[in-house]
């Protein structure tokens, strides 16, 4: 295959998907794993207390948290998110995400173009 459409990640090997992306103290921490003008798939790592300020998308985004807890705001509403759950952030709507106690996450993001 001349271009992958994955990068930064192993092929044909078992992988914890939380591993692949480590806390640091007082950053957000990302790694891209998938990125054209149709899907977005990006990990983080966000320290306690770190955000990600509320802006807007041009795609529908879908959170899967994968340790930890989060407060994701979705236009007027926060939702409490822990490990295992997820929410979908539609386009056009301001979202913002707040570390409630340190998390990873995996976020995936599809474009309708």
């Amino acid at each position: 295959m001349s271009h992958p459409m994955f990068k930064n990640i192993a092929f044909s090997e078992i992988l914890d998907t939380a591993d692949l992306v480590s806390y640091q103290e007082g950053q957000v921490v990302s790694r891209t794993l998938s990125q054209n003008q149709d899907i977005s798939i990006t990990l983080f790592a966000f320290d306690e207390g770190e955000e990600l300020s509320t802006h807007a998308s041009g795609g529908d985004a879908w959170v899967y948290l994968l340790d930890g807890e989060s407060d994701i705001s979705i236009g007027d509403e926060t939702f409490h998110l822990s490990a295992g759950q997820s929410i979908i952030m539609p386009a056009n709507i301001p979202h913002g995400l707040t570390a409630a106690k340190r998390f990873k996450m995996i976020l995936i993001v599809l474009f309708n173009r």
